[in-house]
């Protein structure tokens, strides 16, 4: 069994429940599952491997909240590590190798941003020289954390700008999707005015349990009319999960199948087929399966969540050949890996799918930010950019799926077991995050789409407060950033 100590110095600084987050993942960013052990300031993390390591765990960074930060490489060794000096010393090898990568591509680095980075550079090295816990080399590997994270954030918003301006000498516009989830209800007059300003595609959700109410009996209604008012208000139009594995898309009656394999594939394939052929022709993109790398339902094994997956993509093929054929991945940091083992971690997963030449012709990345449990711990532009470019090297179209809240407090309409990490989401805090990170993404070349994953929070929804619309439907600041952003830069 592999071990790692690490001092948190002072004793007090995460609480236990932060400590239970931390993780050991690989150079290829697969989490192993790791046992968390947290007492007296020490932090130990157990599993079942003697490998080097990387260490991720959320972290309070002062004036930029909680992030996740991750150590470099690290070796094992009978004596502990000190926290803050690793996390600093990983942070700023993030920030420097991310600039030399990015000055290879021709980045233009301005001298602020020089001189933060050698800032960092320095400090480490007098934080790494200084006596190791004390509370001065703590304080200035603080110093250093601080310094980096602010590097990197100049370093992504330069490269953000800069590639983007890049992007708008090819062509003024962008080809890139931005859109929504329409949810389970029509839109109000007043909340599609303000959609058709803010977007040019949109979603609508094909859950099987709102559709195909009893087994063979089929309600369409709400469907077709989100259909309809998508074709006559011309927006790209992206339709599913088709098939999704959890509480809230399943029908009360597939229940009856759990353990059979067999009638559960034909299920969902007729499902499928019942979709797709409804409305191929009016579809542009189809989401053939959603989130079967994390599902945890109906007592699927890791091999029957693959060919199940694999048979809905061939199913919506054979049905039009005309549409994209996605796929999407929940959690694509792999977070979830540390609680469970696995055969196939997400990326694992969607190049199998890829290699089997069933027709799959991009992938759908959904990162609900900010979360836990089954959501995504808080990353910064860097490490974003980074996972985006490292699912990027599968050589397919993205979609990214986004939520983040604009609350902490009790949301009675939230579906999933999940809650805001940290308690410092405001309606400003959200549109700040949309007004960095969606033109990040819009910056990346292999990033089709960006879709907001729930519009209102005035319906029943997955995450707490995720929504853009409020609990009395008005509209909140982070629309309207993304308005300004599709004005800006979308056609």
């Amino acid at each position: 069994m592999g071990r790692m100590r690490f001092i948190v110095s002072p004793p007090d600084r995460i609480p236990e429940e932060i400590a239970e987050l931390a993780y050991l993942a690989g150079p290829d960013r697969i989490p192993w599952r790791t046992r968390v052990r947290w007492s007296s300031g020490e932090l130990a993390l157990e599993r079942s491997v003697s490998e080097a390591a990387v260490l991720h765990i959320p972290w309070e960074v002062p004036g930029r909240g909680m992030v996740t930060l991750t150590t470099g490489t690290l070796s094992e060794r009978s004596q502990p590590y000190h926290l803050p000096l690793e996390l600093a010393r990983g942070k700023v090898g993030q920030v420097r190798n991310q600039l030399a990568e990015w000055r290879t591509m021709g980045m233009e680095v301005c001298d602020d941003l020089g001189r933060k980075c050698d800032e960092a550079v320095r400090l480490l090295g007098k934080a790494a020289v200084g006596e190791r816990g004390s509370p001065q080399s703590v304080e200035i590997a603080d110093h250093c954390l601080r310094t980096a994270v602010e590097a990197a954030e100049s370093l992504a918003v330069a490269y953000t700008e800069q590639v983007l301006a890049l992007r708008h000498r090819q062509s003024s516009r962008l080809p890139t999707l931005l859109g929504a989830d329409l949810g389970s209800s029509l839109l109000d007059d007043s909340m599609a005015a303000k959609y058709l300003q803010s977007f040019n595609a949109a979603v609508v959700p094909m859950v099987w349990r709102d559709i195909e109410t009893t087994e063979g009996g089929y309600c369409w209604e709400i469907t077709d009319r989100q259909v309809q008012w998508c074709r006559d208000n011309r927006l790209a139009l992206c339709a599913g999960p088709l098939v999704q594995f959890d509480a809230r898309s399943i029908p009360d009656w597939l229940h009856l199948c759990e353990g059979d394999y067999e009638n559960l594939v034909s299920f969902a394939s007729e499902f499928v087929e019942a979709v797709v052929r409804r409305y191929r022709g009016k579809i542009d993109v189809w989401i053939s399966a959603g989130r079967m790398n994390a599902a945890d339902f109906l007592s699927l094994t890791e091999e029957e969540k693959i060919k199940l997956t694999a048979r809905a993509v061939e199913a919506t093929r054979s049905w039009d050949s005309e549409a994209q054929v996605l796929i999407s991945f929940d959690r694509p940091w792999g977070e979830y890996l540390n609680r469970r083992e696995c055969d196939f971690p997400p990326l694992h997963f969607a190049d199998a799918l890829l290699r089997a030449g069933l027709g799959l012709t991009g992938l759908a990345l959904e990162i609900n930010l900010g979360y836990w449990p089954e959501g995504t711990l808080p990353r910064d532009l860097v490490d974003f950019s980074q996972q985006i470019d490292y699912w990027s090297y599968l050589d397919v179209p993205l979609l990214v799926a986004l939520t983040v809240p604009s609350r902490s407090d009790f949301d009675p309409l939230a579906q999933r077991r999940a809650t805001p990490l940290a308690e410092a989401w405001t309606p400003a805090a959200q549109r700040a995050w949309v007004s960095r990170y969606v033109p990040m993404l819009l910056a990346k070349g292999s990033v089709q789409g960006v879709f907001w994953s729930q519009l209102r929070d005035s319906e029943p929804h997955a995450f707490p407060h995720g929504g853009l619309f409020d609990l009395r439907r008005h509209a909140k600041p982070a629309l309207r950033q993304l308005a300004s952003i599709r004005q800006a830069h979308l056609r």
